[in-house]
């Protein structure tokens, strides 16, 4: 059973597979890195309402599941980070 996402006037199930690839895919994401990166991106998501409900950390990329509500586009989510580097 899904466990569906209610707010005012909405039920929603929206999840969204997002990958962040750095620039030529260096493989700048390992080490301390790694291990530090989840908990960095949690906290940002958790000040913008989004929940991140899976994530792994490659050599050269980030894989997220993502539940983002309705009121928020995924590339204004996307822009959020963007925008705290």
């Amino acid at each position: 059973m899904r466990d569906w996402q209610s707010q005012a006037h909405v039920k929603h199930y929206c999840k969204y597979h997002v990958v962040f690839v750095p620039k030529y895919r260096r493989k700048s994401i390992y080490g301390m890195l790694r291990k530090e990166i989840g908990g960095i991106l949690r906290e940002l998501y958790r000040q913008q309402g989004v929940e991140l409900i899976e994530g792994y950390a490659m050599r050269d990329h980030i894989h997220m599941l993502l539940m983002i509500p309705p009121k928020y586009s995924v590339a204004n989510t996307i822009g959020f980070l963007k925008g705290k580097s």
